[in-house]
């Protein structure tokens, strides 16, 4: 999985040497409004999501969440990249920025890039995202990005009901 870059971004798969920002990220009260405790509070529970989460993901499909940060300065803002869930079908498109970087076009700057790779080199022929129902602002995003909705859906890992929405260059 080679970096990314846009005009204002670097992609990029995630090392252990971005664990500060994973416990910033993942303990910003939105990640956990929306996506849920991933029970990382420390560095070392950093690298052990890193290892048991993008790096299995990366090494069993090719596929993992990738840091995403400012070309200027190489400041890391958030995460963005497809993801092989149980309970779904397809590949899913993931994101999550620190609140300093949302609505900045940032995240749309991302997923369109993600998509396009994945579209490219993975030929891939759909996509699906999903999200909690009171995250409106993802749930927006999808829409202009181009994803319709496509109804709920309930992972295994979880009983909450999650919109589903999906993307298709067929």
């Amino acid at each position: 999985m080679t970096p990314i870059t846009t005009p204002r971004l670097n992609l990029r798969p995630l090392a252990f040497s971005d664990a500060d920002f994973i416990v910033r990220l993942l303990n910003d009260p939105d990640w956990l409004r929306f996506i849920g405790d991933k029970n990382v509070h420390s560095p070392e529970d950093a690298v052990r999501y890193i290892t048991n989460g993008p790096h299995v993901m990366y090494a069993r499909h090719g596929v993992g969440l990738w840091l995403v940060s400012l070309n200027d300065g190489g400041e890391p803002m958030g995460l963005c990249g497809l993801i092989k869930r149980d309970g779904l079908d397809d590949v899913d498109l993931g994101f999550a920025f620190l609140p300093a970087f949302r609505g900045k076009g940032y995240a749309r700057e991302a997923a369109e890039v993600t998509l396009d790779w994945g579209r490219r080199e993975l030929g891939l022929k759909r996509v699906v995202a999903i999200t909690s129902q009171d995250n409106t602002a993802s749930g927006t995003l999808l829409l202009r990005l181009g994803f319709v909705r496509a109804g709920d859906v309930v992972l295994p890992s979880s009983p909450e009901v999650l919109h589903k929405y999906s993307l298709d260059w067929i």
